[in-house]
């Protein structure tokens, strides 16, 4: 409080503390915290809206009223009703007002501060008894449902294929013996020309050792033809007695 800081600032001051008596202290506490006009006070507040009920209790709501109406020495049970209505509940002030039966009188304000009361109590045990039904009929809110956690795949690690151990080598085919040649059915089927000259027909002798000369430009175009054909047969018969002169091999 600003009052008892004062107090002991002054006191820190001056080393003296200001209340030196209990009248002392009386005479500032009242300066202090009493209005210089507490009647006038009292009235100007019952005059406004800032004594009405509000949030508060109609027990709290009346024992402030009352003190008002004190130190505005209200006496009169009409302004006494008229002010006390006015600052009830809308709801409260509603119901006393249209009592078909046991209504208070405007003239008694005693009645108007019981029945405020019994109704006030009437509607705090209905609001208990609401809020007790309404807790036991109303099904608890279903809950979302929890979704799995996720999980993850556990993945194996790949796995090598078993090693095949690697297949022996194939022995080598084992070698077959061939078949020879059979020399003399080709000889039987493409008999040789007898040895001699191809170049002059003698026998005597090859052509190679041929005394005569061959002029080719001398030679008809028939000459010539029967020429190349007695060359590629006898091209033909050297590489088949070539072929047929050769050893044969034994295949093993």
């Amino acid at each position: 409080m600003k009052w008892s800081k004062n107090l002991f600032r002054q006191e820190a001051d001056t080393g003296v503390f200001p209340i030196q008596s209990w009248v002392n202290f009386e005479q500032q506490f009242r300066s202090q915290f009493f209005p210089v006009n507490a009647e006038a006070d009292a009235i100007n507040t019952l005059e406004g809206s800032l004594y009405y009920q509000g949030n508060q209790t109609v027990d709290d709501y009346l024992d402030s009223f009352l003190i008002l109406a004190s130190d505005a020495e209200y006496t009169d049970p009409w302004t006494l009703v008229v002010k006390f209505r006015r600052g009830l509940k809308l709801n409260i002030q509603s119901q006393i007002a249209t009592m078909p039966f046991g209504r208070p009188a405007d003239t008694n304000p005693e009645a108007w501060y019981a029945a405020a009361r019994r109704i006030n109590q009437a509607w705090l045990a209905n609001e208990a008894f609401q809020s007790t039904l309404w807790s036991t009929t109303v099904t608890p809110a279903r809950s979302a449902p929890t979704r799995p956690t996720p999980f993850s795949v556990l993945r194996s690690p790949p796995v090598a294929p078993p090693s095949v151990p690697p297949r022996p080598p194939l022995p080598p085919p084992a070698p077959s013996r061939g078949i020879p040649m059979d020399i003399d059915v080709v000889r039987k089927t493409h008999p040789l020309p007898p040895r001699g000259c191809y170049r002059c027909g003698e026998t005597n002798h090859l052509v190679k050792d041929c005394p005569h000369h061959l002029d080719v430009w001398r030679l008809t175009a028939e000459q010539r033809e029967e020429l190349i054909e007695d060359l590629m047969a006898l091209k033909d018969a050297v590489e088949e007695e070539e072929v047929c002169s050769a050893p044969e091999e034994d295949f093993v």
